[in-house]
């Protein structure tokens, strides 16, 4: 016959044992769900991606395959999360990390520019940076990432994988739907002079002209700066729809620069009644 003491020692292992198996089974089902990834370039427009075999977290890089310029394309929040900057000059360049959360990151590298503070809070489709060459790259590209708790995955956009990874540019290609919702509403805004409307944050690709008078925008996003011979300037973007477009161009979207507005100040976006127009 077992002892007391004996007894209460095998009731505290078995005790212990049970209590082991539950944390694991907990600590196994904690596995955060992927968010719903899209894709890093901004709405409507069309890439071809590639996979160097010598990268080993599962990255693809990306150049525009719609005619459009590589070179100075927003590069865009695949999903909201908080965004940290940083530099490495023989290697990504300047690159921004997001956080989203869960044991989740995106990493954009070789970014010409920044468009975000160092520990901001960024939307899903906000613009992040702008496509470049920094780094250890011989082109424009984007390098893209998706890593769980510091591992890399095979990149899925809306949910779906893009895998398995061609090893050369144009024989897959991703058309992106990030930022096409427009920002969730309209914002009436004056202009004091007819501006032409891009096709991005910058002046590469003229769309058309938006007269001056009262218009509507959808959101803003940070880009080029546009700067007057007084020194007024603006570096935010206003998408919009525009009166007039040139053959063989769309004016619907295009970017508009917030310098037109009447009302308002340098680097300043806001509409008639002082709201701040809502990133896109």
């Amino acid at each position: 016959m077992r002892s007391p003491r004996t007894l209460r020692i095998t009731l505290a292992g078995t005790l212990l044992t049970l209590l082991a198996g539950l944390l694991t089974a907990l600590t196994a089902g904690t596995a955060h769900a992927a968010p719903v990834f899209k894709a890093p370039f901004p709405c409507g427009q069309k890439w071809t991606y590639s996979h160097h075999s010598a990268e080993v977290r599962q990255a693809l890089d990306f150049v525009r395959s719609d005619g459009g310029t590589t070179a100075g394309t927003p590069v865009l929040a695949s999903a909201s999360g908080t965004a940290t900057r940083h530099s490495q000059p023989s290697g990504a360049g300047n690159y921004i990390v997001i956080d989203h959360g869960g044991g989740w990151k995106t990493y954009y590298f070789h970014l010409s520019a920044y468009s975000v503070a160092n520990g901001a809070w960024v939307n899903q489709g906000g613009q992040i940076g702008t496509t470049g060459s920094t780094g250890n790259s011989s082109g424009a590209h984007i390098h893209y990432e998706q890593l769980y708790n510091g591992v890399g995955q095979s990149i899925a956009i809306n949910g779906v994988s893009l895998a398995p990874y061609p090893g050369s540019y144009g024989s897959k290609h991703l058309t992106s739907d990030n930022g096409c919702s427009g920002g969730g509403g309209t914002y009436w805004v004056d202009t004091f002079a007819n501006a032409t409307g891009y096709a991005q944050a910058n002046t590469a690709d003229a769309q058309g002209v938006l007269n001056a008078g009262t218009n509507y925008v959808y959101c803003k996003v940070w880009g080029q700066e546009i700067r007057d011979a007084s020194g007024n300037y603006n570096h935010w973007w206003l998408r919009t729809d525009l009166d007039t477009v040139y053959a063989g161009k769309n004016g619907r979207g295009a970017y508009v620069s917030a310098y037109y507005l009447s009302r308002w100040g340098n680097d300043e976006a806001r509409d008639n009644n002082g709201t701040v127009i809502p990133n896109c």
